[in-house]
């Protein structure tokens, strides 16, 4: 049974297009083309080995970025599909919104970013970009994968007006007030419901925080009561997944329930209107969003700011700043197709086009290969 799409929702036939013209597809969608080429990416493969808070070789069952972003689409496309929306493109822009991160999480960003701060800077939600229209290599007539726009404009949650400007169509809602499709507000959303309670159930199992502690959070609280008035034989683990089960669907109803009011109250007929509607209308409920905050804190005071989560991250800065300073000092020592690109773009842009190709190639590094190119480089006694 073919699903109905709402008048608001986007379509091929309402598409803006690809920046290179191509035939359409036979088979698929403009969208399921797109999350095809998201899938078969060498960036979507590497994230099996890029972690959120754990680094890689910490342990098999934390989550690494690729679960995340498969865990991100299933909850996305969830909600899609509840408001009438096109599920072949939250999906996409869901697989492909973390393309752009960098070994070690945030911190590993944050290193980067600081390296790269008097080149133009580092965001992971503009190198996702730079990787789908720019760093792929697959195709013979264009760089990139020649993602449609409503994919493109999706990968972007947040950007700076001066970024925009050189972004060309796909910037101009940040420098023009307009927002983006349901299908990508959705995703930044469902990205915060799965980032914040699949934290909850790594952060347990790591023992890094406590149920004890999290009996202190309105969301989890109300939930684990719940479980263990009904379940009151429950092992731990059992009673966990059963809690972040729960937490999941609590949030997930409350933005499907909210956001069906807006849009009966807006009643937008398109998605152009979505667009100039002046402002989000994928939201959680007022008491909701109130208890998103909590859990956000609660992780960051007590799981991401933990010592041995600050042991490791401290190791990470340290394995970015060392390989960057390393590659700038003499890029002979990068891959021989990286150090091509290196001289080609300091020849083209200067120094600052150098140290672009540089943190392209550290933020396409997995965590363990980061690791190793760090060893390579830096400890005289390992083999090159």
């Amino acid at each position: 049974m073919t699903k109905v799409l709402a008048d608001y929702a986007a379509s091929d036939a309402t598409s803006l297009g690809r920046q290179f013209p191509e035939k359409a597809p036979e088979h698929r969608t403009e969208f399921q083309r797109d999350r095809d080429r998201i899938i078969h990416s060498a960036a979507f493969r590497r994230l099996e080995y890029k972690t959120q808070v754990f680094v890689n070789h910490e342990g098999d069952l934390y989550r690494t970025r690729l679960t995340h972003s498969v865990e991100v689409a299933q909850i996305a496309r969830t909600i899609a599909r509840a408001l009438s929306l096109n599920e072949d493109l939250t999906e996409a822009i869901a697989l492909a919104h973390d393309l752009g991160h960098t070994p070690f999480g945030h911190a590993g960003q944050d290193a980067l970013n600081e390296k790269m701060r008097e080149y133009g800077g580092f965001e992971h939600n503009l190198q996702s970009l730079r990787v789908v229209d720019e760093l792929e290599e697959r195709y013979a007539e264009f760089q990139g994968i020649n993602l449609t726009f409503e994919s493109r404009e999706g990968i972007i949650k947040h950007c700076s007006i001066p970024n925009a400007h050189n972004l060309g169509e796909v910037g101009q809602r940040f420098i023009n007030g307009t927002h983006p499709s349901l299908e990508a507000q959705l995703t930044n959303l469902a990205d915060a419901i799965a980032y914040n309670s699949h934290d909850v159930d790594d952060g347990l199992r790591s023992g890094l925080i406590t149920l004890q502690q999290l009996e202190e959070v309105t969301l989890f609280a109300e939930p684990y009561n719940e479980v263990i008035r009904l379940y009151p034989e429950l092992n731990e683990r059992r009673t966990t997944y059963e809690v972040v089960r729960r937490i999941i669907n609590m949030q997930v109803s409350d933005l499907i329930e909210t956001t069906k009011q807006i849009l009966k109250q807006k009643q937008p007929d398109s998605i152009n209107a979505v667009r100039q509607a002046g402002e989000s209308l994928v939201l959680f409920s007022n008491n909701m969003h109130k208890n998103n905050l909590e859990l956000k804190r609660f992780l960051h005071k007590n799981l991401y700011r933990h010592y041995r989560v600050h042991r490791m991250s401290s190791k990470a800065i340290t394995i970015i700043h060392e390989l960057f300073d390393t590659f700038m000092s003499d890029t002979r020592l990068l891959p021989p197709d990286t150090a091509q690109k290196a001289k080609l773009l300091d020849t083209e842009l200067g120094i600052s086009g150098k140290a672009r190709a540089i943190a392209d190639y550290i933020a396409g590094m997995t965590d363990r290969y980061a690791i190793r190119e760090y060893q390579r480089l830096l400890d005289p006694l390992e083999p090159t």
